[in-house]
């Protein structure tokens, strides 16, 4: 029987050394810049009855980061240019959101059909340099984090300020992939958990020495987060209980492929 992914509040799974639980916090408000984003996730916590115990992860969504952030643009105040008057014309863009996109952008590593594949100034390599227009009033694009990693570690100190505990937190965000169809939630920013797990040195069950395995664990956790936020259900941070995970000072940027190291670049 299949279950609509709108109607997953909390999922369980059950392994033989551990239970792995995720469930979403809803009620916080709309955000605005300034607002003081980790007290607003502690009063729904509480309005909802939830107490997090240490260890626990924190997964929050970009879009209330940027918002609280103030990362939000309104398109009445940006002046095209010729570029972006081009792209818009072209392919039925508004040229001041294309103008946002191209000033949020590092390089373009792609455009077709008006989808411009670029690679922002933190790094990342994803459509539109993040810039996103759902789930904001209209006529205004959010940006993302100006540095995700910082904005990860601030939430974490005030959370555990306010909680008296030690947690973890993921920012996350939803991407496309260029080799499959349909998006998944990225991390793009952590603190208080090591980003990978490096299976290098150990030996399969068939003797075998892994030599470069490492998982992407703040990916894999924002995945799973996802399926109890979702897009459109006004959950955007869930917690994620029952992982054991190597605390670490590194955060997501630490994932990012240095140039000699891309095979595409």
């Amino acid at each position: 029987m299949g279950i609509a992914v709108k109607q997953i509040k909390r999922v369980l799974v059950v392994t033989d050394n551990a239970e792995l639980v995720v469930w979403g916090i809803r009620g916080l408000p709309e955000i605005e810049p300034g607002t003081d984003l980790a007290q607003l996730i502690y009063c729904a916590m509480v309005g909802q009855g939830t107490k997090l115990l240490s260890g626990d992860i924190v997964v929050i969504t970009q879009k209330i980061v940027s918002k609280a952030e103030g990362q939000v643009v309104r398109l009445s105040d940006v002046e095209p240019s010729h570029f972006a008057l081009e792209i818009g014309t072209r392919y039925g863009k508004d040229p001041r959101q294309v103008e946002v996109v191209l000033r949020e952008a590092k390089r373009i590593v792609r455009m077709r059909g008006g989808l411009l594949i670029t690679e922002t100034k933190h790094g990342y390599i994803c459509a539109n340099a993040g810039v996103d227009n759902s789930n904001v009033e209209s006529g205004s694009v959010t940006l993302l984090p100006q540095n995700p990693d910082l904005s990860a570690l601030r939430m974490k100190e005030r959370l555990e300020a306010l909680l008296g505990l030690k947690l973890a937190v993921i920012i996350s965000d939803t991407w496309g992939r260029p080799w499959r169809s349909g998006i998944v939630n990225f991390a793009i920013g952590s603190a208080g958990i090591n980003p990978v797990l490096d299976y290098a040195g150990q030996k399969d069950q068939f003797g075998y020495e892994l030599k470069v395995t490492k998982i992407a664990v703040i990916d894999e956790i924002a995945a799973l987060a996802e399926l109890v936020c979702g897009k459109l259900d006004n959950t955007p941070v869930a917690i994620v209980r029952g992982y054991k995970y190597e605390p670490s000072d590194l955060g997501a940027a630490s994932l990012l492929r240095p140039p000699d190291q891309d095979l595409f670049y």
